[in-house]
């Protein structure tokens, strides 16, 4: 019985919980999203929208809606400058308050992403993934998960790929809504936004095996 309670979560319940969700939160947040598409419109001085693909559930690509937060300037040989030259105040204010995510409600409604799972990354990390880490991939992707509430971009990558496998392992609604009520409390202290030596965050470039890190305490 236990076994099927959590398969019916796991493939039907969650489901059906980022619909509801989704489409009542689209609804009642209506009004904001009208007021930053017009703002972002206004202070990137142009489209408001940033679009990128993303690997989702088995890896499969779809094309991720976020507010912009940068500018597309480009140097003189025509490559965009760096994260923390793109990046503006306003697009910073969206990002410490998760406001640009807004748009990803559209990305669960329709069934690429969820509400709670591993976030979705670039499609150039698939091939440096170890077997543990593709693992990542069993399941949507989600709006928060589980290395959002256990220090964001502030942590390992390494680490937050732990965690992402550590909640496919363990995926009930228990767990779903300890996450859920955490991220409020991550979003309202604003920590671990950026990594230490960047303005976003570092790009991954490959896990050294055997490389052991220090567990966090989670849940």
């Amino acid at each position: 019985m236990c076994l099927l309670v959590i398969y019916m979560y796991r493939h039907v319940v969650k489901r059906l919980i980022d619909i509801l969700v989704s489409g009542v939160a689209i609804l009642v947040l209506s009004p904001v999203f009208i007021v930053l598409t017009v703002l972002g419109a206004a202070l990137m001085k142009g489209n408001p929208f940033f679009t990128q693909r993303r690997p989702g559930k088995n890896e499969r690509i779809f094309k991720m809606l976020k507010f912009r937060t940068m500018t597309c300037e480009k140097d003189e040989n025509g490559v965009l400058l760096p994260d923390e030259k793109r990046l503006t105040s306003y697009g910073k204010w969206l990002r410490s308050t998760s406001l640009d995510e807004i748009p990803e409600l559209v990305n669960i409604f329709i069934g690429n992403m969820s509400l709670v799972g591993p976030r979705p990354l670039l499609p150039e990390y698939l091939p440096l993934y170890n077997s543990h880490q593709k693992r990542r991939h069993e399941l949507r992707p989600g709006l928060t998960g589980l290395a959002q509430i256990n220090g964001r971009n502030a942590i390992s990558w390494e680490d937050k790929f732990r965690l992402d496998v550590e909640y496919v392992d363990s995926v009930s609604f228990v767990v779903d809504l300890k996450i859920f009520v955490g991220t409020f409390a991550a979003v309202l202290k604003r920590d671990g936004i950026s990594a230490e030596n960047s303005a976003t965050a570092e790009p991954f470039r490959g896990t050294v095996e055997n490389n052991e890190t220090e567990k966090l305490e989670v849940l």
